[in-house]
């Protein structure tokens, strides 16, 4: 309305949906993303309508049958998601930083958010918070799962469901079809624990 536009349900739908989704993606960005997106002066409006305008041609010009990155369609043409389970191959080969959005090692997150060594390789070893193995034997641990300190709530049962780290970080940062379409890492940082566990079982 303070553009001078008013948008009809569907749209008002969409839109929602897109803003949503920005807002998700964005704490997963590294920091110099976020400098540049925080520090761009230029016409926002101008940007998101190429970027619709791009994003419009693609869609149209893929074939729905073709199994996109996340998401296959039905013989009705609604789109399920893949397995996730099918999308470990392709994690081996990307970087975690492409993927996985902040990410720290053990001295990081002690100097940073005070959490001691052996209290952090103890919440590894039980399975309490998601660790992801960069090069030979050293780990990082992604940022958005701590809660003051802490792994958000709900981690350890869904690092219990889905036992492959990189697929149960996969799924926690993105929208989940079973979910509405939040994101599940938000979700229990919200303390929204028990629909996202259950949907972690269900999957695995």
């Amino acid at each position: 309305m303070r553009h001078g536009v008013l948008l009809d349900a569907e749209a008002l739908v969409s839109a929602s949906a897109m803003a949503g989704a920005v807002a998700a993606a964005l704490p997963f960005l590294s920091q110099a993303q976020r400098l540049a997106i925080t520090s761009f002066e230029g016409g926002w409006t101008a940007l998101a309508s190429e970027f619709f305008r791009a994003t419009a041609e693609k869609i149209v010009r893929t074939d729905p049958g073709d199994a996109v990155n996340e998401s296959r369609t039905t013989g009705h043409g609604k789109p399920v998601p893949r397995p996730i389970a099918e999308r470990a191959s392709e994690l081996q080969t990307m970087l975690i930083e492409d993927w996985a959005g902040e990410v720290a090692g053990s001295t990081y997150l002690e100097e940073k958010l005070r959490i001691p060594r052996s209290t952090l390789h103890r919440w590894q070893r039980r399975g309490e918070v998601v660790a992801l193995r960069k090069g030979g034997r050293k780990h990082v641990f992604p940022l958005a799962q701590f809660v003051d300190g802490r792994p958000a709530p709900g981690i350890s049962e869904v690092l219990a469901a889905i036992a492959n780290p990189r697929l149960a970080w996969l799924w926690l940062t993105r929208p989940s079809a079973e979910l509405d379409g939040r994101v599940p890492i938000q979700m229990l940082r919200e303390d929204m624990i028990e629909d996202v566990v259950r949907v972690a079982r269900s999957l695995s």
